[in-house]
């Protein structure tokens, strides 16, 4: 990228104007009537943008502690890597996703509607456990509800467990995520459960990168709520992820995790997830796609879903998960 501007600032600069004369709620109506895909997965796999990382306290990349807080540069990166042909779509927050609605809009007259048009939008539920705060691990719905999903058009909604086997915290967190897989599963709407086995050492909250912890924890998600037809597992990668995998049959989508300006590590650990268990069907990937370093986040974004796609790797298509 090379540290030049992908969109250009009048953008955000009309979608401030738009917020705060009115205009934006009329757009908004008008953009959230875009055509919608039949099928959330239509060869059973998904390739999907992570862009709600603000809203929990995090805008650290590449050692800049406000990289990601500066919101032009953040939807300039959004909207540059959904250009990419084969990604299904983007998660995040009300706000990000609200303004990559109408900022579509805003596009020139071919282009206008087209970025997000039969693309997966699926918002963020549970934002409350702040980044590095005492109640960090009490992660309460702060984002979208599961009505507020249906309201908003949207086509699922994420949720994440942190669990920390000290912390009586994580228990009502368990609480709240199977609250919001039961109601999204009674409204037909896809739910993505992100469940981190963590420990706290030195004070910070650290994931526990390891096939006994992994497997733990993505059998405990896969038993919340009263139906798990529609749910799918979000993981991070780990050496001996088949073993991950065969936990649960509930299809798993890959993570990204903080951006480290390598994102060949990131596509070869797809790669190899995608080839080690049959229900490992995709990404689910933020701050490594959007902050890759000197790349170009379009063309790291393209490549991650070719891997998913199975147009770099050879694979089979896979069968359709509903």
């Amino acid at each position: 990228m090379g540290g030049t501007t992908l969109v250009e600032r009048d953008l955000t600069t009309k979608l401030c104007e738009m917020r705060a004369t009115g205009e934006f709620v009329a757009a908004l109506a008008e953009a959230r009537a875009r055509p919608r895909r039949a099928r959330p997965s239509p060869d059973g796999r998904l390739a999907l943008i992570a862009a709600d990382h603000p809203a929990r306290g995090v805008t650290e990349a590449l050692g800049d502690s406000l990289r990601m807080a500066d919101r032009h540069d953040y939807l300039s990166r959004i909207m540059r890597a959904l250009e990419a042909p084969l990604i299904d779509g983007v998660m995040g927050t009300s706000d990000v996703l609200e303004d990559l609605l109408v900022a579509d809009l805003l596009r020139s007259r071919e282009a206008r509607g087209a970025l997000l048009r039969d693309r997966l939008l699926i918002g963020s539920m549970n934002r409350g456990g702040l980044s590095g705060t005492t109640f960090e691990l009490d992660d309460r719905v702060t984002g979208y509800t599961p009505d507020g999903l249906q309201r908003s058009g949207l086509d699922g909604g994420k949720v994440m467990v942190r669990i920390d086997r000290t912390s009586r915290d994580s228990g009502a967190t368990l609480e709240y995520a199977a609250a919001a897989v039961e109601a999204c599963g009674r409204l037909g709407l896809v739910t993505f459960v992100e469940p981190l086995p963590v420990e706290r050492l030195e004070g910070r909250l650290r994931v526990q990168r390891t096939v006994e912890a992994l497997a733990w924890a993505a059998g405990i998600a896969s038993g919340l709520g009263s139906t798990s037809v529609r749910t799918w597992l979000k993981l991070p990668w780990c050496e001996g992820f088949a073993a991950v995998a065969r936990a649960t049959t509930l299809p798993i989508v890959l993570l990204g995790g903080p951006a480290e300006g390598e994102p060949e590590r990131t596509i070869s650990e797809l790669g190899e997830a995608m080839r080690c268990a049959p229900n490992v069907r995709g990404a689910l990937c933020g701050r490594n796609v959007l902050y890759p370093g000197d790349s170009d986040p379009l063309e790291i974004a393209q490549r991650i879903a070719e891997v998913v796609h199975g147009t770099m790797n050879g694979a089979a298509p896979a069968p359709v998960v509903e």
